[in-house]
């Protein structure tokens, strides 16, 4: 199967190494050079995944990011400046699945992507051949479709809020500490990222608690991890 891969990036001489190193690992790069087009873009054409620069003319990153997440749950790697503790922050909190800065090398920069998209294809995978719904309290989890509905609401979810969540419940009871969690959802070694975990998790619980601060579903165990309740009534 052919991955197709939507690189959104002004840096021309960045696009053309970029398209050539994940040309040579066999996936199918269209390339746009500001925002406006790389949303148009994102909306025809379905893509694997979208790598996504912050920096860019017309529409910034974030921009573009918010418009994709009203309507898609497509992963997004964020490209974002050396060293930039805000900009990763926000494109997490926007619904972005990981970040990686620039300069950035090119091992580390396939790896990203191919975590990434396998990951996405694992779960997609699994979630035709498991049980398709999954309901926990007040929540169904469609696994076939990726679809959360909360009291037969449906609730906006990025790729990696889908993934962590049905991680989670399809574990419920289970304790797991940020280690564990981060080898499952983000399928990599867990480099001591408690940020991106800890975001995920707060982004989750204003979509899917009715008292975010004070959760029914995702449950904190101080000095271990996490857990999932599920005794929202």
């Amino acid at each position: 199967m052919e991955y197709k891969i939507l690189v959104v990036d002004d840096d021309m001489d960045l696009c053309r190494l970029v398209k050539k190193y994940l040309g040579l690992e066999g996936y199918d790069v269209v390339v746009k050079h500001d925002g406006k087009s790389g949303l148009v873009e994102s909306q025809i054409n379905k893509y694997h995944l979208i790598i996504l620069d912050v920096m860019l003319p017309k529409m910034n990153g974030f921009e573009v990011l918010a418009e994709i997440r009203k309507s898609s749950s497509v992963p997004v790697l964020m490209l974002t400046a050396k060293d930039s503790e805000v900009d990763k922050v926000s494109g997490l909190r926007i619904g972005a699945d990981d970040y990686i800065t620039k300069p950035f090398s090119n091992s580390e920069f396939i790896a990203r992507v191919q975590s990434i998209i396998r990951r996405y294809m694992v779960l997609n995978f699994q979630s035709q051949s498991e049980e398709s719904i999954l309901t926990v309290g007040n929540l169904c989890i469609d696994v076939s479709r990726r679809e959360v509905y909360k009291n037969n609401m449906l609730i906006e979810l990025t790729a990696k809020e889908f993934d962590l969540l049905y991680f989670l419940a399809s574990n419920k009871g289970k304790v797991f500490t940020k280690k564990q969690i981060y080898r499952a959802v983000w399928n990599d070694e867990y480099a001591f990222d408690d940020n991106n975990i800890m975001v995920h998790i707060r982004r989750l619980r204003k979509k899917i608690e009715s008292t975010p601060e004070n959760p029914a579903y995702i449950l904190t165990v101080w000095g271990v991890g996490y857990k999932f309740g599920g005794n929202e009534k």
